[in-house]
Order: structure tokens, then C-alpha cells, then sequence
């Protein structure tokens, strides 16, 4: 998903890495486990290797990006698993990871429909009790300067429910901060 060159250069960089390890993984994860197989869906940079191996044991990255991918396992190599691939159509198999996360990337899948895509893979890729969590940015002036050129569908906080639910998934909670929401669901045990 297409990205302007600034936004690239903030998210490649050492404070953004920094402020998503201090601020927007600890408050997106707050109260939950991970467990022992997390899959990152559009892990970009790596900004969040550091902070999610001290989550679980076994971390894997799918990258829609080839030279993100590239990059990834270049710089991030044995820190986790990296996969080249699409979140609307993940080649992982059926109840592989205890845990599915995604953090500010949303907003870069280019439709709802493609959005709803990625939930219901999410689900699939899922064992049974195991969530699916992460944040975005809400649709506000700053965030969309910053997005110029990039490709940008932001998700309307409210909406997140429902669609989530259409998905499976249950216990869904959505809670919005200053200029982000997270969200956290499950894959219903039966």
C-alpha cells in the first residue's frame, strides 16, 4: 500500500520506533496475551518487532511490500519469521497463531471491502480464543496531511463493531484516545 516519501521517512525512523514501543503497543495490547504465535499484518519498518518479541515466543511479519519484506529480514533477521504476502488473502494455514495484530496500518488497505477482507483472514488464521488487536488513526486534519499521495481509507471508530462481529469475531472492544483507536477481539472458543 502506496506511502509518500515523509510518511516513509517518519516510519522508518528511530522515534517513531520508540513511540510505538512506548505509547501505541502498550496501551493497543493493555490486558492482553498474546500467546505463543503472533502474526503481525503489515509490519512495514519493524517498529514493532522489539515490542511485540517481548509478547510471544514466536513472531511472524506478513509484508504485502517486497522490499519492506526484504528489508525486514535483513534488518530484523531472527527476530521473526517474515512472510511476503497480502492480508486480504493470507498464506498461513486455518487456527495457526494464538494472536493477530496490526498496528496503523489499516488505514492503507485501499477499500472497506479489502478491510473486511483482512478481518475475516484474521479470523481464519486464528485459534480458537485467540484475538485479534491494534490501533489506527481517526480521520482528523494532521492525519490526513500526513497521508498526501499515500494510499488512505481511514476506518470510522464506530463502525469497527460490527464489522468485526460480521467477521466472528466476539467480545469486541473498541476505544479511541487522542488521535488513534485501538481495538481487541476473539475467535470464539467453539
Amino acid at each position: 500500500m502506496g506511502m509518500n516519501f515523509l510518511h516513509q521517512l517518519c516510519c522508518r525512523s528511530a522515534y517513531w520506533e520508540r513511540h510505538s514501543a512506548t505509547n501505541i503497543v502498550p496501551w493497543s495490547l493493555d490486558g492482553l496475551e498474546l500467546g505463543d504465535n503472533t502474526l503481525e499484518v503489515g509490519p512495514g519498518y519493524g517498529a514493532n518487532v522489539t515490542a511485540l518479541r517481548a509478547r510471544s515466543a514466536a513472531l511472524t511479519g506478513l509484508e504485502i511490500d517486497p522490499e519492506l519484506a526484504a528489508r525486514l529480514r535483513e534488518k530484523r533477521a531472527g527476530r521473526l519469521r517474515v512472510v511476503d504476502g497480502d492480508g486480504t488473502a493470507m498464506p498461513m494455514g486455518d487456527s495457526e497463531f494464538s494472536a493477530v495484530v496490526c498496528f496503523t496500518m489499516l488505514h492503507h488497505v485501499p477499500t472497506p471491502e479489502q478491510q473486511d477482507d483482512l478481518f475475516a483472514e484474521a479470523f481464519r488464521v486464528l485459534r480458537p480464543g485467540g484475538a485479534f488487536a491494534g490501533s489506527d488513526g481517526i480521520d482528523r486534519l494532521p492525519f490526513r496531511l500526513m497521508h498526501l499521495g499515500d494510499t488512505y481509507n481511514p476506518i470510522p471508530p464506530a463502525t469497527l463493531p460490527a464489522r468485526l462481529a460480521r467477521a466472528g469475531f466476539t467480545d469486541i472492544a473498541v476505544e479511541t484516545g487522542t488521535g488513534i483507536f485501538r481495538f481487541n477481539a476473539h475467535r470464539p472458543v467453539s
